[in-house]
């Protein structure tokens, strides 16, 4: 993971996505690169799929957008002695720096074209709240760029990557996911392969998935859960609290790829509602 997109919005989140970026950069000697996105004209007033609720129109012009994000993205990497980058070569590969990108804003759209060059992008988990981050930014990262999404929680988080918890669900989208999340996985100190009761599709079991990372020389172990009167999701957020994981790793299932996605109900769940970052993949 060497190279990391942070589409920078006004939003409360907005802190844990930069330090989320922040620490994944600097554990892998890593760039970042920041831009300023809004909605299109055409997706100011739909309604997000996730909060029911409508986008209103944001009043300030883009321009002042620009302004403001780039300000705010500087200002953080000011604050945490980030370098600026230097021109990349050959011999010289991706340092720990970062770097603005451009010099206007950008539609949702951008970020699944423009981050189909990076090995990760990283956003804010989706709420109910105007204040909250859209659900646009994340269906355009996970289903336009054929990247990773690092999905950051609402506070900033202390460490990600240490204590990681697997979601398995068997699909081919976990599949997939996990295969993403290796560079993570191998630097991990613990990573569970989690597989709740009654959630998992016909295909290998959590402990073929555990033998299978063992292999490749990841400290995996297998555990499976009963529901016990939870949902799918719910059964996975308790067990990542109760055993103090810092990222959980979960593929994204759409039941329909048209503009407003439907998501299982495990990943709505997990979405609305998980307090620690979220690697996730389609």
């Amino acid at each position: 993971m060497k190279t990391i997109l942070v589409p920078v919005e006004d939003h409360d989140s907005m802190p844990a996505v930069l330090e989320a970026a922040r620490l994944l950069a600097r554990r892998f000697d890593a760039y970042m690169e920041g831009f300023a996105v809004q909605p299109a004209a055409a997706d100011l007033l739909t309604v997000d799929p996730l909060s029911n609720l409508a986008i209103s129109q944001h009043g300030d012009s883009g321009v002042e957008i620009e302004r403001d994000a780039r300000a705010l993205f500087e200002a953080f990497m000011a604050a945490n002695e980030v370098p600026a980058a230097a021109p990349p070569s050959p011999m010289q590969p991706a340092r720990f720096s970062q770097a603005w990108s451009g010099s206007g804003v950008e539609a949702d759209s951008f970020i699944g074209s423009h981050g189909r060059v990076f090995d990760l992008i990283v956003l804010g988990r989706p709420g109910r709240s105007p204040q909250h981050p859209r659900l646009a930014p994340l269906e355009a990262a996970l289903f336009e760029s054929g990247r990773p999404v690092l999905v950051a929680p609402a506070a900033p988080p202390s460490e990600i990557g240490r204590n990681v918890l697997i979601a398995w669900t068997g699909s081919t989208e976990q599949a997939r996911t996990n295969a993403f999340a290796m560079p993570l996985l191998r630097k991990a100190q613990a990573v569970t392969v989690l597989t709740v009761e009654g959630g998992i599709a016909p295909g290998p079991s959590g402990d073929d998935v555990a033998l299978s990372l063992i292999r490749d020389g990841v400290a995996a172990t297998a555990v499976t859960v009963a529901r016990s009167q939870r949902t799918t999701g719910e059964a996975i957020l308790d067990y990542a609290q109760q055993h103090g994981c810092d990222l959980l790793v979960k593929g994204a299932y759409a039941k329909s790829r048209l503009r407003q996605m439907m998501f299982g109900d495990a990943t709505r769940h997990i979405l609305a509602n998980a307090a620690l970052p979220i690697l996730m993949a389609y």
